[in-house]
């Protein structure tokens, strides 16, 4: 059978070839059957690797070398032989010269392709002043080939083994273990098992304990629906695969374990997108008689610590810390990107002073508010950049857009005709808005005139971030509502039914649920939610009132929460903690847009694996003994 040809190079300097050597199509390449082998693979025998392929330095020239890995390249000028060899830890440079390499070596160099592994012998020497390579940390030398043993063959692959690749995502999850060859995705994993030392170093020097939690769990009601496991020894029940350690942990502080860490495995069968997966790693804390400040302070501990050990950046600390209602007014999300400015103002007195009856309603509805966003300088924003514009706005939640420019005297454009004499005046001197301003307006409810509003300055800040790559801003938001209400229009937990409410809002669980507060916060980077976490309730007669607030009554709640309520009754302490997304952590700090490229083997936006092929179908042998049947 024809070996693959996977050396297209023609003739070029030792360490960049002429043309790459494998696809770059977004289609797999055509099923090209058995791979064939050499005459034989050579057997590796008692042959032992004394060095990584990026740690051969000028230091050991002249001796002798020993290096496995994969032929990232090879390349042939005439009759020298150059073959770079690579290993998660480099790329040293192969060279087999005719005069000074066996015979045998020369020959098996001429037969490899892209992605063999080979294990190479060789006496290390310094390259040439004309042919050193500064940009490889082996770029000072390079291995004289005495002997060549051929491992493994490989077929073309699909795409090409290197950073730059042009290679579909979905092409790449196919293949993930091609994927996981290219140096950035293996550095992003290296930064990943950094963190996630660094991490438990942190909490280990804190007293905390690493203990684990079950993934078989009872169902109950969260935030996402569960993902379930059929009982083979029960059936007709259940076990769900937890979305988070929550009660677990809880039970813990309980049982009087009062420092708990783990980096927990949650799994969440919700929408997904760029930040989220299926199965995600959580670095979860629990701590007993703690309030809301303490647990600040060991997270900005944590944090401090990771990003100088993962980073070698110093973060300073406090953290800024902006209740709910603030981050929404000033910034129009409960997850503010701190990098740029543009803040929205509350312009609802100046609005009702206003000819236009949309905004003249806001001004007068209780609960509504008029936001308006200045931004300097961009009153020459086309048609279509404002129509884009107001498409975000009311995608986020706003009825809609209104705009107007101001000039040198007056306003111009789009909302300018409500605007007239002193109701201008005063909404120049309110937004302090100066020629060449653009200033744009939602009304409506306040959370969704803040909202649209808000994104519209994200869209408009974006600009700004180019010039911001490395800044962490960090910021606490707290404060959250307890409630919210669902789509039935019953109240809802905001983020979960075990977080305490503010002392000082305690009464109004009876008569104003909508107003109460909660001990929530979550830790925001740069305009992502990092974690999010609460002071828990640790009472049982508070904890059955919130239930009921929600329409649980007490007998439902000690059927889903039982065993919960009752350790309460046995004495716990107070205690609280927080869930950080261990994933969304390594996206940031290395500088992707996807979780997905954090994790070694993820699911695709659909939650499925597209190179073990998961979801699968399950045998009727399987569904027997599990005493089901499918109802498609």
């Amino acid at each position: 059978m024809t070996k693959p040809k996977a050396r297209a190079e023609k003739p070029g300097t030792p360490d960049q070839p002429a043309e790459p050597a494998a696809q770059q199509s977004g289609e797999p390449p055509v099923a090209q059957g058995a791979v064939s082998a050499p005459a034989a693979l050579d057997p590796l025998g008692d042959l032992k690797r004394t060095h990584t392929c990026g740690g051969l330095t000028s230091n050991e020239v002249g001796k002798t070398a020993v290096l496995m890995g994969w032929v990232h390249r090879t390349r042939d000028h005439g009759g020298v032989i150059f073959l770079d060899l690579r290993d998660r830890y480099g790329i040293t440079q192969v060279v087999a010269r005719p005069e000074e390499t066996p015979d045998e070596a020369v020959e098996k160099l001429r037969r490899v392709g892209s992605e063999w592994v080979l294990a190479v012998t060789g006496r290390v020497g310094q390259r040439p002043a004309d042919a050193l390579n500064k940009n490889m940390a082996t770029g000072e030398i390079e291995l004289a080939v005495s002997e060549v043993r051929i491992l493994s063959a490989s077929e073309v692959p699909p795409f090409s083994i290197a950073d730059e690749t042009e290679a579909s995502e979905d092409l790449r999850l196919r293949y993930r273990y091609l994927d996981l060859r290219r140096e950035r995705m293996q550095r992003v994993l290296a930064l990943r098992h950094r963190a996630a030392m660094a991490t438990r170093q942190y909490l280990a020097a804190q007293n905390f304990l690493e203990i684990e939690t079950p993934l078989l769990v009872k169902p109950t009601p969260e935030g996402a629906r569960d993902y379930v496991v059929p009982s083979r020894n029960h059936p007709g029940k259940f076990y769900a695969l937890p979305q988070s350690p929550q009660l677990y942990k809880q039970t813990l502080m309980a049982s009087g374990f009062d420092r708990y860490f783990q980096l927990a495995r949650a799994l969440r069968d919700e929408d997904l997108r760029a930040d989220r997966q299926p199965e995600h790693t959580q670095i979860d804390i629990e701590m007993s008689f703690v309030r809301e400040d303490d647990i600040f302070a060991l997270v900005e501990g944590l944090v401090v610590h990771l990003w100088r050990e993962v980073l070698g950046q110093e973060i300073t600390v406090p953290l800024p810390r902006l209740p709910y209602s603030e981050a929404m007014s000033r910034f129009g999300s409960d997850k503010p990107d701190l990098r740029f400015g543009l803040e929205l103002r509350d312009v609802t007195q100046v609005a009702a002073e206003s000819s236009a009856r949309f905004l003249k309603e806001a001004a007068q509805t209780p609960e509504h508010k008029v936001m308006a966003l200045v931004a300097p300088g961009r009153g020459g924003l086309s048609r279509k950049d404002l129509d884009q514009l107001e498409e975000q706005a009311k995608r986020a939640g706003a009825a809609g857009l209104a705009w107007l420019k101001r000039t040198e005297s007056d306003w111009d454009g789009g909302a300018a005709r409500f605007f007239a004499g002193e109701a201008g005046d005063h909404l120049r001197d309110a937004v302090q808005a100066q020629a060449g301003d653009a200033v744009f307006l939602t009304a409506g409810p306040w959370e969704s005139a803040c909202k649209g509003l808000g994104a519209v300055r994200l869209e408009l800040g974006r600009p700004a971030l180019g010039q911001r790559a490395g800044e962490w801003r960090f910021c606490w938001v707290h404060r959250f509502p307890l409630f919210e209400r669902n789509a039935a229009g019953s109240w809802a937990p905001m983020h979960h039914m075990f977080t305490h409410p503010l002392e000082s809002d305690l009464e109004l669980l009876d008569t104003d649920p909508g107003r109460v507060r909660g001990e929530l916060y979550d830790l925001v980077l740069n305009g992502n939610e990092l974690g999010s976490g609460s002071v828990r309730i640790h009472r049982p007669d508070l904890q059955e009132k919130v239930m009921s607030v929600i329409g649980l009554t007490r007998e439902q709640a000690y059927e889903k929460f039982g065993f919960l309520l009752d350790a309460f009754r046995y004495g716990a302490p107070p205690h609280g903690g927080i869930a950080i997304g261990l994933d969304r952590v390594v996206m940031l700090m290395a500088g992707t847009d996807s979780i997905r490229d954090t994790i070694a083997f993820p699911k695709t936006t659909s939650a499925a694996s597209l190179m073990d092929g998961c979801p699968a179908p399950i045998d009727p042998a399987t569904l027997e003994e599990l005493h089901l049947k499918l109802d498609l």
